[in-house]
């Protein structure tokens, strides 16, 4: 929960009902289609996550993605590295899995993560759209 509040925008839009998380956490964890990355430093504290699904599809003649979200490193670990480790690790993960594409939303406020995956090598080739339900 740490990781989710440890910016401006996770501090106003991420409460502290654990239930809601809990369930949530369940239900990802029984569907194989994700994977929660966790990762810890030395002192065993978490200091980087991540949610990695796998998504089968029809268009693009079938493509299989890798959907990446939830990327939060602690600011503590930001600039060293640890968040290219990550995703690098996550598209290895996905091409075992078949995903020839990888994809991933990052609000607009979040200008630094821009810069970030345009350095990984992610274009900016959509318009992503939410709705609340």
């Amino acid at each position: 929960m740490d990781l989710l509040v440890d910016d401006d925008l996770g501090r106003t839009r991420e409460g502290a009902e654990l239930a809601h998380y809990e369930a949530a956490f369940d239900a990802v964890t029984r569907d194989d289609a994700h994977y929660l990355a966790v990762v810890r430093d030395e002192t065993d504290r978490i200091v980087g996550t991540m949610q990695l699904t796998i998504i089968p599809g029809l268009s693009r003649g079938g493509t299989t993605r890798l959907q990446i979200e939830g990327v939060r490193v602690a600011t503590s670990e930001r600039g060293g590295g640890l968040g290219t480790a990550m995703l690098e690790w996550a598209h290895d993960h996905g091409r075992a899995r078949g995903a020839t594409l990888a994809q991933l939303t990052t609000d607009n406020a979040r200008e630094r993560a821009h810069a970030f995956y345009a350095r990984l090598g992610y274009g900016n080739s959509h318009v992503g759209l939410k709705r609340l339900l």
